[in-house]
């Protein structure tokens, strides 16, 4: 099972949503609930889905009063149904209904992306891999790409400093396939994979030449796909990538690509339904 590591970098994410929603104070919650009123809450499911972002929900609630106690009662990754209890709050009253927004717009977001790639996964089948981008909401790549894994997909490059990846405007820059691998191979660490977008099969052939690691066949229809599965012949890993949808997904693990990439994975999945409520309250 994934296990999400709370860095100082979404700690930072979660005070900015805290401060955004909460500013000077909960005025409604302030105004109504006195500050000793002590309260159980649950989490729940409102349809099937893939739960992701337990961990981040419980930091919020802690972060706001570390006198709430916060049970998960599923894991990340999990596959739940509809009306499933994820989690049990209890404690002060005030400070759940504070938190309950952020929390759940965590929950809701990368459930929302973990349940889109499962589903995504499931259209692949076989040993073609699909994997994310860095199309991801700023700030929040880290999670994004946590609840990918959770959904089965796996992730591309966390930044632009954890692989080479030569694209367009990069070789419009330097001139041809065969000098930016060349340039890229004299001055990158030695453990850094160097990747190639190319857009056609004369491309792929130049990049092949040059030693490229891994090789991004952007926009190919899948007779080129095919054909470019040929040519290579194992030399190099190849990665399908451009307008990939649920409906195409099947068809281009079929050509024998080694990856699927699918920016949609992050930047267009979902938010799952997940609602918060109070079940009792006591002095």
């Amino acid at each position: 099972m994934e296990n999400l590591v709370l860095s100082p970098h979404l700690d930072r994410l979660i005070d900015l949503a805290l401060e955004e929603d909460l500013g000077p104070g909960d005025v409604t919650t302030q105004a109504l609930v006195p500050p000793e009123l002590q309260g159980e809450a649950h989490i729940r499911a409102k349809a099937a889905l893939v739960v992701a972002g337990l961990p981040v929900a419980a930091r919020v609630f802690r972060k706001l009063d570390a006198g709430l106690v916060f049970a998960a009662a599923v894991a990340d990754g999990q596959t739940v149904a509809e009306g499933q209890i994820l989690a049990r709050l209890t404690g002060p009253v005030a400070s759940i209904l504070t938190g309950e927004r952020v929390a759940l717009n965590f929950l809701q977001r990368l459930s929302g992306i973990a349940t889109f790639t499962r589903a995504m996964v499931a259209q692949v089948g076989g040993e073609t891999a699909l994997v994310d981008t860095r199309k991801t909401t700023p700030g929040w790549r880290v999670l994004e790409k946590y609840a990918v894994r959770l959904g089965g997909g796996r992730n591309h490059r966390l930044g632009l400093y954890d692989g080479v990846l030569i694209k367009n405007n990069h070789l419009t820059a330097v001139g041809s396939i065969s000098e930016a691998v060349r340039q890229a191979k004299a001055t990158v660490h030695h453990l850094l994979r160097i990747e190639v977008e190319v857009t056609d099969l004369n491309g792929l052939a130049e990049a092949l030449n040059a030693g490229a690691d891994l090789i991004l066949l952007d926009n190919l229809d899948d007779a080129a796909l095919r054909q470019a599965v040929e040519l290579t012949r194992g030399r190099a890993i190849l990665e399908a990538s451009g307008s990939m949808t649920a409906e195409r997904l099947p068809q281009v693990a079929a050509t024998g690509v080694n990856l699927i990439s699918m920016g949609a994975l992050t930047h267009s999945a979902p938010a799952v339904d997940i609602h918060l409520r109070l079940i009792k309250v006591w002095r």
